[in-house]
């Protein structure tokens, strides 16, 4: 890990500072070779399940339809979709894996040597139009697989909880404000998260350090919804003080009518 970074981060935050120097030198090495087909099917296996259970349905994906190795995407816009339940995949995770696969052959979902030459924000908006994979899912390739340094992933819930064992917080942060804190761990954002990630662990442990200093999160004004029934109660009272329009009575026409008229002739 680069000193450099770890210099900068400590001046520009002393909290984080303490930090790293409790856990140590970053350990993440990013894969020399990317497959963004593979790396999100594995997500899209791993979604609300735990990592025996994805691990078991990818291995029945790897026998039962990729003949021994990780599918292409031909094969999995191929196979059936009893094959894909079969191996575990529910319906709703069926449908996300061949869009998926429809999308890498589509060059939406681009290779690994393309991909690496994208900005961080272009390959978010890429991967994210595919069904289930949303922004957290690429936040974690663009750490982990492509080894990006300026990622942080303000909805995980490992950050936001680090952060707030590792700040003395009373609370969770919110994502924006997380955010807004976090301008000042630029360009190295990625590092600040990893070490977030270890408070965590240092806290179990019984040696997370006492944060230096004290910090407030910025306030962020949340936006006012106005439900639908206030509205309408509202249209209701403006109603209400509106004046009546003024009817002109057909009391005397209506009257007038219904009495027969008189002959102008003589009776024979």
């Amino acid at each position: 890990m680069n000193k450099a970074i770890l210099a900068h981060l400590s001046r520009k935050d002393p909290v984080l500072g303490g930090l790293i120097r409790a856990v140590g030198p970053r350990r993440l090495a990013p894969p020399e070779d990317c497959h963004p087909f593979q790396v999100l099917a594995q997500a899209i296996a791993h979604q609300q399940l735990n990592g025996t259970a994805a691990n078991t349905i990818l291995k029945r994906l790897v026998e039962g339809c990729g003949q021994g190795a990780f599918p292409t995407p031909h094969l999995v816009i191929a196979a059936p979709e009893e094959t894909l339940r079969a191996a575990g995949f529910s319906r709703a995770k069926v449908a996300a894996l061949k869009d998926l696969a429809a999308k890498t052959l589509d060059s939406v979902v681009p290779d690994g040597a393309t991909l690496a030459q994208l900005p961080d924000e272009e390959i978010i908006a890429r991967l994210t139009q595919v069904r289930g994979i949303g922004r957290w899912t690429v936040e974690m390739l663009l750490i982990f697989q492509l080894g990006r340094p300026d990622v942080l992933p303000v909805d995980d819930f490992g950050v936001r909880a680090g952060f707030r064992a590792a700040y003395g917080l009373s609370r969770m942060p919110r994502p924006k404000a997380l955010a807004a804190f976090g301008e000042r761990w630029k360009p190295y954002r990625t590092t600040a998260a990893w070490y977030l990630w270890r408070a965590m662990e240092l806290k179990r442990a019984g040696t997370l350090p006492e944060p230096a200093e004290r910090i407030r999160l910025p306030r962020i004004p949340r936006r006012r919804r106005v439900a639908r029934t206030s509205r309408r109660l509202r249209a209701g009272k403006a109603r209400a003080r509106a004046k009546p329009a003024t009817r002109k009575s057909t009391k005397g026409a209506a009257a007038s009518s219904a009495r027969p008229r008189r002959s102008g002739g003589r009776t024979r």
